[in-house]
């Protein structure tokens, strides 16, 4: 059986998130790969034989793998993000390119990012590239493990549960932290992503 490690992240200084943010941001990631891990363990003992739970019980760990996947695997999109320091978006990239061609200019795009984190609730915005349409779509995402949009690959990443911001900002300076993660972003590595599609 696959077990997961959590990843370390070369996070530098971020300004307008502190290392108190931060940390306990990772320390929630890392819950996530813990019961990945924890989860798959038990369904393989089912599966084996050596353990025996209620049906009604294997079934609830199925669905609670996906949240704690998801959990993990967007974190990753997510840290990733912010390594290596700010850089900004080049606008001869392909990235800028697409974005000019659905949002008008990479400005447009990023304002179209602020817009949909405006949304109320907890969840994430996922900017995801479609390859059937050649178009970009910027989404908001109430719960990691649901909604999301099957089979496309996800471009940006960014976590609005209050657990991203709390340590730093109230629920309503949630625009704030919003600002902060953009001014953040290494758009190297979000160009990178898009390169590889």
């Amino acid at each position: 059986m696959y077990t997961y490690t959590a990843k370390k992240f070369s996070l530098p200084e971020l300004p307008g998130l502190s290392e108190k943010q931060i940390s306990a941001h990772l320390g929630l990631y890392e819950g996530y790969v813990k019961h990945v891990n924890l989860i798959a363990e038990k369904l393989a003992a089912v599966r084996a034989g050596e353990l025996t739970l209620d049906p009604y019980i294997v079934a609830e760990l199925r669905r609670r793998f996906a949240f704690e996947f998801d959990g993990m695997r967007m974190h990753e999109y997510y840290f990733t993000q912010l390594e290596g320091g700010s850089t900004p978006l080049t606008e001869t990239s392909t990235l800028a390119q697409s974005a000019t061609e659905k949002y008008g200019s990479t400005e447009k795009f990023i304002e179209h990012i602020k817009e949909v984190a405006g949304t109320r609730g907890i969840g994430w915005v996922v900017v995801y590239y479609d390859a059937v349409a050649s178009s970009m779509h910027t989404v908001f995402v109430s719960d990691h493990e649901l909604g999301q949009l099957s089979g496309l690959p996800i471009i940006l990443a960014l976590d609005l549960w209050e657990h991203a911001f709390m340590v730093d900002y109230l629920p309503a300076e949630k625009k704030q932290y919003i600002d902060a993660f953009l001014q953040n972003v290494n758009w190297r590595v979000i160009e990178e992503r898009f390169a590889a599609l």
